[in-house]
Parts: C-alpha cells; sequence; structure tokens
C-alpha cells in the first residue's frame, strides 16, 4: 500500500494592494512559493492551513477556501502526496519570517516573474486563474503523466 503524506499551501491575497504573501524557503524545497505546510496526524486540513500560516508567517488567516487538490504518486518510493490548496483575503497581524524561510508581500501580477520552488509552476495557475480541477501526476521511471479532473 502507498504511503500518503498530506499536505496545504495557502494563497494570502490583499485586496486593497493586490499583493500576496510569499516565502522563499530554505531547506528541502528550496525556492518561492506560498505558504503551507504538513498536515499532522489526526488534524483537520483546514486546521492545517491555518497553523501553518502562522507559524510561517506570524498572520492569522480566517475562512481559508479550497481551491484544488494536486496529488502526485511516485512508485519509485511507493509514495502519494496529496496537496489541498487553499486561498484567503482574511488575515490579521504583522507578516514575520521564521525559520522556514523569508516571507514578504509580493505584486500579484508579478508572480510568474520570480524564482519558483520546483514544481509550484504547475500549481500557480490555479491561484491565478482560480481553477477548480485536480491535478494528477504520476512518476514512473523519472517520467510524468498528468491528469486534469
Amino acid at each position: 500500500m502507498e504511503k500518503i503524506i498530506l499536505t496545504v499551501m495557502c494563497m494570502i491575497h490583499n485586496l486593497e494592494n493586490n499583493k500576496v504573501v510569499v516565502i522563499k524557503r530554505s531547506g528541502d524545497w528550496p525556492g518561492i512559493t506560498f505558504p503551507g505546510g504538513h498536515v499532522e496526524e489526526l488534524e483537520p486540513i483546514t486546521t492545517a492551513v491555518i497553523r501553518e500560516i502562522k507559524e510561517e508567517t506570524g498572520l492569522d488567516i480566517e475562512d481559508p477556501e479550497i481551491l484544488t487538490i494536486r496529488d502526485w504518486c511516485s512508485k519509485k518510493d511507493n509514495t502519494r502526496n496529496v496537496g489541498v490548496l487553499f486561498k484567503t483575503s482574511k488575515f490579521k497581524g504583522t507578516l514575520t519570517s521564521s525559520q522556514e524561510g523569508i516571507v514578504w508581500w509580493e505584486d500579484f501580477n508579478n508572480l510568474t516573474n520570480l524564482k519558483l520552488a520546483d514544481g509550484f509552476e504547475l500549481e500557480l495557475p490555479y491561484f491565478l486563474k482560480d481553477i477548480h480541477k485536480e491535478m494528477y501526476s504520476i512518476i514512473i521511471d523519472k517520467k510524468e503523466e498528468r491528469k486534469y479532473f
């Protein structure tokens, strides 16, 4: 049976100035992405995204809206990564970097010009165009096959 790893990611959008929070990650997934992380054992997924955003940005978010599910499988290590992508424009607090990486407010229209974390370019259109479809990928012998539902 495959091992399942649950993750969350959230675009925090300030509608007043059309900026979003980005994080330049260090560690195992370097590059620029939206904040997020792993769902802990028995933790509700929405609770996980609220917690991860607080840990990585210092912001308290409200009413995160599910955009899509991104899942990718690897036959090599028999894993399925399931990422739930969220967005919100409701937040409070002061933006603060953490050990996960440096965070800042970036112009929404400039996102495609940034040096993104590997694979984040596949997820970014779901945030930019508000797409509500599952994106599924399977990697067999280093060849990736994608399907959209």
